[in-house]
């Protein structure tokens, strides 16, 4: 599943990359969005995968808050990408002769950058003292199934759900691989 996600998420950024026509503020917030799943899902995957290869569950306590960080940092950054792409299309379908002018390069730049800058500001405010206090509090059966739902198949499946079935990225990948479009 960790490879799925990861070449998945892989996949749209080359295509938004490489083909001209998926140029626009829609796919460009869809890369970013997969590139911060990539992120996301490679804080806490790698370590887990290697406990259950060596049956072991420890953890240095600089290494727990360090993934800690980039844990929290990377979903809140997804929420707020999720939130900029619900205005992008807002905007697209409230104001659509307008579109390109509104949502121009330098804007969703900007988006982008306030994104991860507004994650910085909250995440030191609220997020990490929530985390560990409630640590304890948690079921931890129910707290290993939310996190695997969470970290793992949520971002394998946001390839699936925002771009490999629109019809753009699947003309784009085909030109990648080589396959005739029609």
């Amino acid at each position: 599943m960790y490879l799925i996600t990861v070449f998945g998420n892989l996949l749209i950024i080359l295509a938004v990359i490489s083909d001209s026509h998926l140029h626009t503020p829609m796919y460009f917030f869809l890369s970013n969005l997969s590139f911060v799943d990539i992120c996301f899902t490679s804080t806490t995957i790698p370590k887990m995968l290697w406990n259950i290869q060596t049956q072991s569950k420890v953890i240095t306590y600089e290494g727990c808050i360090t993934q800690i960080y980039f844990f929290l940092l990377f979903a809140a950054l997804e929420n707020f990408l999720l939130a900029v792409m619900a205005y992008d299309r807002f905007v697209a379908i409230r104001r659509p002769l307008h579109y390109t002018v509104l949502m121009n390069p330098r804007l969703c730049g900007l988006l982008v950058l306030v994104s991860w800058m507004m994650i910085v500001s909250l995440f030191y405010s609220t997020v990490l003292g929530v985390y560990l206090s409630s640590a304890g509090t948690h079921s931890s059966q129910s707290s290993a199934t939310a996190s695997v739902m969470y970290t793992v198949v949520t971002p394998m499946l946001n390839p699936f759900i925002y771009s490999l079935r629109n019809k753009d990225i699947k003309r784009a990948l085909k030109r990648i691989i080589g396959v005739p479009v029609i």
